[in-house]
């Protein structure tokens, strides 16, 4: 995947992500969240059986994926993405969604899907998701801080 001076690495399962590099591209949305939010990717992009790739740029992450798949219900899930508010708008989310998806199809999946925050901060990253052939579907989901 090449996007505007960007390439994606791919990392094995299991190793550790550079999530303060990738942090950067999470920070604005969710703030109040954020360290919570932080800790969830460090786990949970380093699982076993979530694979990532990282949109680099010149100097920083410009943006990550991370997917994984369920055999069981013949299911592939983008499970975290983000693009650095400094990266954007040049095609980085929409570049990292479709190599996901290659990578979910070539795993023999049937179904795709991607969960994206309904605050205004994620509104393109919804359209972003439209524009792949996404569906929404009407779904609430409450967080309570304990």
């Amino acid at each position: 995947m090449r996007t505007a001076g960007t390439r994606a690495l791919t990392r094995a399962p299991g190793r550790r992500p550079e999530s303060d590099r990738v942090r950067r591209a999470w920070a604005p949305d969710f703030t109040s969240l954020e360290r919570s939010w932080a800790q969830r990717a460090r786990v949970h992009l380093a699982a076993d059986g979530t694979h990532t790739w990282v949109a680099e740029g010149d100097t920083a992450v410009a943006g990550f994926a991370g997917v994984r798949v369920d055999h069981a219900e013949s299911m592939g899930e983008i499970y975290m993405i983000a693009v650095d508010p400094a990266h954007q708008r040049h095609g980085i989310g929409a570049a990292l969604i479709a190599h996901s998806l290659a990578r979910i199809k070539s795993q023999g999946m049937a179904l795709a899907m991607v969960d994206i925050g309904g605050d205004p901060g994620r509104a393109p990253a919804r359209r972003t998701c439209e524009q792949a052939g996404f569906t929404l579907l009407p779904i609430a989901r409450y967080f309570k801080r304990l």
